[in-house]
């Protein structure tokens, strides 16, 4: 069999573009590190890597997310810790205008630095993040949550907040909407609420109670009506007598339906106060109580100490309730770097998975 000269040129310039296709494969394969560059190098081998490359992309995503809410809630945490500060110092400014011996103007003055604490408060509750995001507004971030008319504090945020994923089966809330931070905060002890009329005329002071049988307990609203100083009965909203006492002394405990709520001074003829079932204050309400009460010059010792007994009650139970959000935050926050620590050591093995 006789092979033509052109044939024998074509097969060897066929070889050696082989050898030269084969040759710049291998460097391509060396300089970048990689033998998989398309499909056609290795159809099954490239589909498993598409796939962990699919799982390292969300894993990455995944971390972006936790940056993102860890950041927004590092911003909220601060501006909760600056709350409870402002609501420690109008707790004291409430224990201080606690004081019988204070005069009309003295109280005034208190009153008009509370007035300022309110505003820190508003402002601190319309706080924003870096991208002028309001940290209370819910899903609504670019509504200013809170404003001020008059004595009246407004909430025009969202209750919903955002959901962030940090891992495949795994979302938290990157915030909390400024309803469960300042607003929805149970009033009295949180069963109840005490206060007394403003036009009782004696010394008698009520205070803020507590449930002793809670079976015993039945939501209404009750009126302790004084007959004379020693003696008084307990109505109910239906005007139906529930207890009748008589011998009553400065310090004794007012007491019925598993309820038992201390007494000082004396009743005069006359004095009622009132026993509701309690119901919800924000933080920004209970401090204009304070200044309304403070600023009324009609009222006397007992009434003051009546009213900033229930107000000292609600400012307490305002910074339990930011207390225990920033405890939900700190919880959350661990959770973001749990789960980035889990990402962290995913990433390194898919990494090491496509590279193998």
């Amino acid at each position: 069999m006789r092979i033509a000269t052109i044939t024998f040129q074509q097969n060897a310039t066929s070889q050696m573009q082989d050898l030269q296709t084969d040759l710049m494969k291998t460097q391509n394969d060396l300089s970048t590190g990689k033998k998989l560059h398309s499909a056609a190098d290795d159809p099954s081998g490239m589909a498993l890597v598409n796939q962990l490359n699919v799982q390292l992309s969300a894993s990455q995503q995944y971390v972006t997310n936790g940056n993102y809410a860890t950041s927004t809630m590092q911003l909220e945490e601060q501006a909760m810790s600056d709350a409870t500060n402002v609501l420690q110092s109008a707790r004291d400014l409430t224990v201080q205008a606690n004081d019988a011996s204070l005069t009309s103007a003295q109280r005034a003055d208190i009153a008009a630095q509370l007035t300022q604490q309110l505003q820190n408060l508003v402002a601190i509750g319309n706080r924003v993040d870096g991208a002028g995001n309001y940290l209370f507004s819910g899903q609504a971030a670019g509504t200013t949550p809170f404003s001020q008319t008059g004595t009246s504090v407004s909430y025009s945020g969202s209750n919903l907040v955002s959901q962030v994923q940090i891992a495949a089966n795994q979302r938290i809330s990157a915030g909390d909407s400024g309803a469960t931070v300042f607003m929805n905060i149970p009033a009295g002890n949180g069963t109840f609420t005490t206060s007394g009329a403003q036009t009782n005329t004696g010394t008698g002071s009520i205070g803020v109670g507590t449930v002793a049988t809670p079976a015993a307990w039945v939501p209404d609203t009750y009126t302790i009506a004084f007959t004379t100083p020693a003696n008084y009965t307990v109505t109910n909203s239906a005007g139906t007598v529930v207890s009748t006492v008589t011998g009553f002394k400065d310090g004794d405990t007012i007491a019925f339906n598993g309820v038992q709520i201390p007494m000082t001074g004396t009743p005069a003829a006359g004095d009622t106060f009132t026993v509701a079932k309690a119901g919800n204050a924000s933080a920004f309400s209970t401090l204009q109580s304070v200044i309304t009460t403070l600023s009324n010059g009609t009222l006397n010792s007992a009434q003051i100490s009546s009213q900033l007994g229930g107000s000292l009650q609600q400012i307490d139970n305002a910074i339990s309730n930011l207390s225990n959000v920033s405890a939900s935050v700190g919880a959350r926050l661990n959770s973001i770097t749990t789960s980035q620590g889990s990402a962290q050591v995913l990433q390194t093995n898919l990494t090491t998975s496509v590279s193998q």
